[in-house]
């Protein structure tokens, strides 16, 4: 006897966003009944397990859910709901309300961090694979060089060549390292790296809101109505919707958005920039490993080189910048 062809499931857009919100207020109910460690070093080792393993397995996740969602779609939609979410949980804490000038500067920011950064990741990473997306984006501190030098800091020469191995290892995994992918979709993603360190710059130097949360929520969910607006009016749409992307969105939404900047941020005001940037290692060696596991991702000996010298020059730049900090 012949069965019949699967259909695929649809699912509308206002079908989705109930769903979405069902399991958001299904997991915040399990969080609440979540008890965190009472320590500081619990919570700090719990935050640090958190930004390592979660952020390292995003890319996974984007790769799954780009199987459904566009990319800007996906991107803007993810962050412009955790936004939401983190708004009513900094709000339950009733911090000082914001200026429309710190609103407008974290509209700014979240443009940069959230719209740009990670849209261009969404859309590079439907042709490249998920370690290699990772080790790209592990550059984010030697764009960081790069613009502290236009904007007047005076660079090292020593961070300088810290800046040149990380060249030297794009260059390999781009070309000799046996990395799947085209050579826009590495683009796009190297342009995500210099976004968000743009935007990382600016909200150094800008007025935001004092609260953490606050700022984060706002940043979050300003940057992902923009790039939600922009897919939108770029047309667009998601048509097809079945159990894998879904789940893969819901857990870059409430466990790769939302708890991740949350654990970062705890990280940002009780540790040194050093434990809380050290993310940066961890991350693409876990995105490497689950890409190899469950995607059967290739892992050439020139993928090996090119990703410990780009995360050889990343130490090397927070090392010096450290070491500028405190002379």
């Amino acid at each position: 006897m012949t069965m019949p062809p699967r259909v695929p499931s649809r699912m509308s857009f206002r079908s989705f966003l109930e769903a979405a919100s069902l399991a958001a207020a299904a997991s915040w109910r399990l969080v609440r009944r979540v008890r965190l460690p009472q320590s500081r070093g619990g919570r700090v080792a719990l935050s640090l397990a958190v930004v390592y393993f979660v952020w390292g397995s995003t890319y996974l996740g984007v790769k799954v859910a780009l199987d459904a969602f566009p990319p800007l779609l996906l991107s803007g939609l993810r962050n412009l709901l955790a936004g939401v979410g983190l708004f009513v949980f900094a709000m339950r804490r009733r911090p000082v309300m914001p200026t429309l000038i710190e609103v407008r500067n974290a509209g700014v920011v979240g443009t940069l961090l959230v719209g740009l950064s990670s849209g261009m990741l969404a859309y590079g990473m439907r042709t490249v694979g998920t370690g290699t997306a990772a080790v790209m984006v592990a550059t984010v501190p030697l764009f960081a060089t790069v613009i502290s030098a236009v904007t007047g800091r005076r660079v090292a020469k020593a961070e300088w060549a810290a800046v040149a191995l990380g060249l030297v290892g794009i260059a390999i995994l781009s070309h000799g390292g046996g990395a799947s992918g085209s050579a826009g979709g590495s683009l796009a993603i190297l342009c995500g790296a210099l976004f968000w360190a743009i935007g990382a710059h600016l909200a150094g130097h800008l007025a935001l809101p004092s609260d953490l949360f606050l700022a984060t929520a706002l940043q979050i969910g300003l940057g992902g109505a923009m790039s939600t607006a922009v897919a939108l009016i770029s047309g667009e749409r998601m048509a097809e919707l079945h159990v894998l992307p879904l789940v893969a969105f819901l857990y870059l939404l409430l466990i790769g958005t939302m708890a991740a900047y949350v654990a970062y941020g705890y990280l940002i005001r009780h540790t040194s920039p050093l434990v809380a940037s050290s993310c940066m290692y961890v991350n693409p060696v876990v995105a490497v490993a689950l890409g190899a596991l469950l995607l059967g991702e290739a892992v050439t000996g020139g993928t090996i080189v090119a990703t410990v010298l780009i995360l050889g020059s990343v130490g090397l730049s927070f090392l010096f910048d450290d070491r500028r900090r405190t002379s």
